[in-house]
C-alpha cells in the first residue's frame, strides 16, 4: 500500500453551479480526515487527464495538480482502490492524503518540523518529511 500527499488546485475558482459555490469555503468547513472523492474527467476540454476532487457533500473543491492527475487517474481507471482524505488547507491549495491499494489513509503525525514546515497558523498541513518512496 502506498500513501502520499497531493495538492488540490483551483480552490479559489467558483464552481459552475447555479449558486456559484465557493470551493475554499467548503474546504475550510471540513475537518482533516474527511473522506473525499476523486473523479477522472476524460472529457474535460482543458485537460483530458484532469481529476476533480469532491467533498463529502458532493461539492467540487478543485482538481489534482496537473503533474499528478495523469498518474492517479490511470490508477483509478486500472481499478486500483484509491482513497483520499482531506489533510488540510495551506495558502492557495488544499491537500489530500491518498492511499492506493486498500484501506483508509492516515494523516501524517506532526513532527518537530511540522509547525515550521507548515507555516504559522497552518497546523493542518504536514508534508511528508522525506517525500514519497514509491518512485512517482
Amino acid at each position: 500500500m502506498k500513501e502520499l500527499t497531493l495538492a488540490i488546485v483551483g480552490i479559489d475558482f467558483p464552481n459552475n453551479d447555479r449558486a456559484r459555490s465557493n470551493r475554499r469555503s467548503e474546504l475550510l468547513l471540513l475537518s482533516p480526515g474527511a473522506l473525499m472523492t476523486l473523479l477522472p474527467e476524460p472529457r474535460n476540454p482543458v485537460d483530458p487527464h484532469a481529476v476533480a476532487v469532491f467533498s463529502p457533500s458532493g461539492l467540487q473543491v478543485g482538481y489534482l495538480s496537473a503533474e499528478r492527475a495523469p498518474w492517479i487517474g490511470a490508477r483509478i481507471r486500472a481499478g486500483d482502490e484509491v482513497i483520499a482524505i482531506l489533510q488540510g488547507v495551506s495558502g492557495g491549495a488544499g491537500y489530500l492524503r491518498v492511499r492506493i491499494g486498500g484501506g483508509v489513509p492516515t494523516l501524517p503525525p506532526m513532527s518537530g518540523q511540522g509547525e515550521a514546515a507548515a507555516g504559522a497558523g497552518e497546523p493542518d498541513f504536514w508534508p511528508d518529511p522525506d517525500g514519497p518512496e514509491f518512485g512517482a
